[in-house]
């Protein structure tokens, strides 16, 4: 095992390694050597945490970057293990269950049963080999008043482009859960240098995304990551998708263009629709042809309930050229949809119906009006919610409306940080803020970043008035959760270029409970 190998390991596991007195059967049973075939090598996940119940995941796989994982193409017998303590003295649970090959050999297991707010550790076994150990935790019961919730968010984890440093020092947090933004993967074909890692990577990887097979192994090649295995096995994972899960800039039915027709485009959505449940802790969302239902509703007790959205499935096409543009009339259509009806309508009940202080929006991309030219000329996004100005305005005319308490919107996409105040009308900057929008930077995408793209840093825009702050290091965003605040720490590294880089706290602001706005620490 090489030294990423063994870092990347969860606690239990690395304890487990070096004890000469095993506490439990499995253990004693395994002599924990891993073999050639070592079926384990994609880690494990948990995700989805309601209060009596936990999704369990791992996918067996002793050569990741093929297709199949390397594995025999027949159904393979897997048991699961959870408990109460990391040394399993404690079981809370335990199973068996079927790793497929229709399915990528992934499993994905929904224990039940469990009690609320509480802290697990799982584990897997299969052939007498042991999986490393996760931890989760069950969300808080319904009925509760929990006084804090810590949690993680992140996006934009491009493998070529560097580093999963920022993981790893996520990981090292051990938040109450990790809620990840989008661009889990890029489809784009990865160069045979393997870009800023230095890894060269076989020829198959060098062409993007279209089929299921391609897709299983750019997951292989992703998971493989020790930082990212690391983060899956420290806390449950809440997950939404972006566009580069399937194609850059994807809406709706609408594809790339050029020489892949629509029919094409839907085969390849649904391709990607499936690797990307294979690979992640999800439960199973409804699936009809090529569309998936992923936006779903997560409640800590009445202190945090969490809208995770779905702004690429339904979407109308985007106008103008669809990147930076002036003067695009299209963009005011107030018939074009960005949730679509069905899941607006979700969302805006939800929001009115909810009983928590806080009200989150876990989403994709920016809702803060983003203009990029100083001048006075706008210059907007016709990607974000720039440039679906009507649906934008549905919903934070919706916030008011319903007198939500205390909205909250997570973002990812731009590989930026900003922290900004949600207005129903950003062009008039007296207009009182009726939320907060905190974005975080990408964890590996566009490199090391730079200075000069993107808004001015610091938070100082006299075109953007409503953002507060704002940087382009890579990173994530950690949250602690209050009945009084919510309290966002921009955590950045300086490179991810290359391994070993530390971590600090860019910046760090509040939302108070009751108060608009925000408040620089």
């Amino acid at each position: 095992m090489d030294r990423r190998s063994f870092f990347g390991l969860g606690g239990a596991a690395m304890a487990l390694a070096f004890t000469t007195r095993l506490a439990d059967p499995w253990t004693a049973e395994s002599a924990m050597t891993r073999s050639a075939d070592y079926p384990f090598q994609l880690g494990v996940a948990s995700g989805d945490p309601l209060p009596g119940s936990v999704i369990l995941w791992t996918r067996l796989a002793s050569r990741p970057l093929e297709p199949l994982g390397g594995m025999p193409y027949n159904k393979i017998r897997v048991e699961w293990e959870l408990a109460e303590d990391e040394g399993f003295t404690r079981r809370a649970g335990h199973g068996v269950s079927w790793a497929l090959p229709e399915y990528g050999h992934s499993v994905h297991v929904d224990v039940k049963g469990l009690r609320p707010g509480r802290e697990y550790f799982y584990r897997f076994r299969t052939g007498g080999e042991l999986s490393p150990v996760g931890r989760t935790k069950t969300a808080p019961a319904l009925d509760s008043s929990p006084e804090a919730l810590t949690l993680a968010f992140a996006s934009c984890a491009s493998w070529q482009d560097g580093f999963y440093t920022a993981y790893g020092h996520l990981a090292a947090e051990r938040p109450d859960v990790v809620v990840h933004l989008g661009d889990y993967i890029y489809e784009y074909g990865i160069v045979a240098s393997g870009g800023n890692r230095a890894t060269p990577v076989p020829d198959q990887f060098r062409v993007q995304c279209d089929t299921l097979d391609r897709y299983r192994i750019q997951y292989g090649l992703y998971k493989s990551d020790p930082d990212l295995m690391a983060a899956h096995a420290a806390a449950p994972w809440i997950v939404t998708w972006d566009d580069h899960e399937v194609l850059d800039n994807w809406a709706g039915v609408h594809g790339p263009g050029g020489e892949v027709t629509e029919q094409d485009y839907l085969v390849i959505r649904a391709n990607a629709f499936r690797a990307y449940w294979e690979n992640l802790p999800i439960r199973v969302p409804v699936v009809r042809g090529p569309d998936a239902r992923v936006h779903r509703r997560f409640t800590f007790g009445d202190l945090a309930e969490f809208n995770v959205l779905d702004t690429r499935q339904y979407r109308d096409d985007q106008v103008c050229g669809d990147g930076q543009q002036y003067d695009c009339a299209e963009r005011l259509d107030p018939s074009r949809q960005m949730l679509g009806a069905e899941q607006e309508k979700w969302l805006l009940d939800g929001l009115g119906a909810s009983k928590a202080r806080w009200n989150v929006l876990a989403q994709q991309i920016a809702m803060c009006q983003l203009d990029y030219d100083p001048a006075p000329a706008q210059r907007l996004s016709m990607d974000l919610w720039d440039g679906y100005k009507a649906a934008k305005d549905r919903v934070l005319n919706g916030l008011v409306e319903r007198k939500v308490s205390n909205p909250v919107v997570l973002t990812g996409d731009i590989h930026y940080n900003l922290a900004g105040e949600l207005r129903t009308d950003f062009d008039d900057p007296s207009s009182p803020a009726v939320g907060v929008e905190f974005v975080g930077t990408s964890i590996s995408s566009g490199g090391n970043g730079n200075p000069a793209t993107g808004l001015p840093p610091g938070g100082s825009d006299p075109v953007n008035p409503h953002i507060r702050f704002s940087s382009y290091q890579r990173g994530y965003v950690s949250c602690s959760v209050t009945r009084s605040q919510w309290r966002a720490d921009f955590k950045v590294v300086p490179y991810v270029t290359r391994t070993g880089a530390p971590i600090s706290t860019r910046a760090s602001l509040v939302a108070l409970d009751g108060v608009p706005g925000l408040q620089a620490l």
